[in-house]
């Protein structure tokens, strides 16, 4: 509901600009500029130093997770070549044994992967912050009365996005 609002919102205050800006383009020249965030998540030194640092930090993690993976395939795998030959209660036991083992597994997996989640948001939420303060500076020291960030279409020509990694990339 909440995402539904926030479209809502976004695209009344889309409209509104656009009608605004439609009515104050008659009276002077306006320059809009473009930014393909996708862009910069993928190739700003930044963003790339978070997806390493990322990866080192998870890393050990992952490697568990896959760990965990391959036991229970081997364990299930074991199982099913002994379970005709086993005695009930002990089929039973180890069904059982395989279920928790299973049941730990996608634990493990879930949590991995909501701390990732949770990281990668915080990461690309910082580097968000960057590129914006970015885009702001080139925006004002050439004049844009618009940057927009997400469109359906966009000329090339109104791109931006060129200008602002080489901000992102080049400051310290």
């Amino acid at each position: 509901m909440k995402t539904l609002s926030r479209i809502f919102d976004r695209r009344n205050l889309l409209a509104a600009a656009l009608g605004l800006l439609a009515f104050t383009a008659t009276a002077q020249d306006l320059r809009i500029g473009f930014v393909n965030t996708d862009r910069i998540f993928r190739e700003a030194n930044l963003a790339k130093a978070a997806q390493t640092k990322l990866e080192a930090e998870f890393s050990r993690r992952e490697k568990e997770v896959q760990g965990l993976a391959s036991a229970l395939k081997t364990a299930s795998e074991k199982f099913e070549r002994e379970a005709p030959t086993l005695p009930e209660a002990q089929r039973v036991v180890r069904q059982r044994q395989l279920v928790d083992q299973d049941q730990n597994f996608q634990r493990k997996q879930r949590e991995f992967q909501e701390d990732l989640n949770l990281r990668k948001n915080e990461e690309l939420q910082s580097v968000l912050e960057r590129a914006n303060r970015v885009i702001k500076q080139v925006a004002e020291a050439e004049k844009y009365d618009l940057v927009i960030q997400e469109a359906v279409y966009i000329n090339p020509k109104h791109d931006i996005t060129d200008k602002v990694l080489s901000g992102l990339n080049g400051a310290k």
